[in-house]
């Protein structure tokens, strides 16, 4: 499972990656469970992009993918699966959303939101990163 520490650490870097970039963000990291561990809200970062980033971290520890990936993991499925899925609460299917994996066995995920969907990914593998996970 994902502590109190790792989460710290894990929005901890992906918060001085963003201000590296020059972009103002929110980053949540959820435990397997999809539980809220950590949350940090950078100042003025868009107020809408609070629970977009903790429904991503929630979608890619739910999943198990990252959440740049679901547009082309839903072109193997029926409409119906591909209309349904999105409007199910909680599911994001644009990037900024990485599952926590370690040794194999997802624990967590981290979800940021307030840049493009690249640097909101790219924000999210800095937290990673400093994991050891990437």
């Amino acid at each position: 499972m994902i502590d109190w520490a790792a989460a710290h650490a894990c929005v901890g870097a992906a918060v001085k990656a963003a201000g590296v970039l020059g972009v103002r963000v929110n980053v949540a990291v959820v435990d397997a469970s999809g539980v809220l561990t950590a949350f940090l809200r950078m100042p003025g970062a868009p107020l809408h992009s609070v629970e977009i980033a903790i429904d991503k971290a929630y979608t890619a520890a739910s999943f198990g993918l990252a959440t740049s990936q679901w547009t082309a993991a839903l072109q193997q499925h029926s409409s119906a699966v591909r209309e349904g899925i999105v409007r199910r609460p909680r599911f994001v299917a644009f990037g900024g959303g990485l599952p926590v994996i370690e040794n194999g066995q997802r624990i967590g995920g981290i979800g940021v939101s307030g840049a493009t969907e690249e640097q909101d990914e790219a924000i999210a593998g800095a937290g990673l990163k400093a994991l050891g996970f990437v």
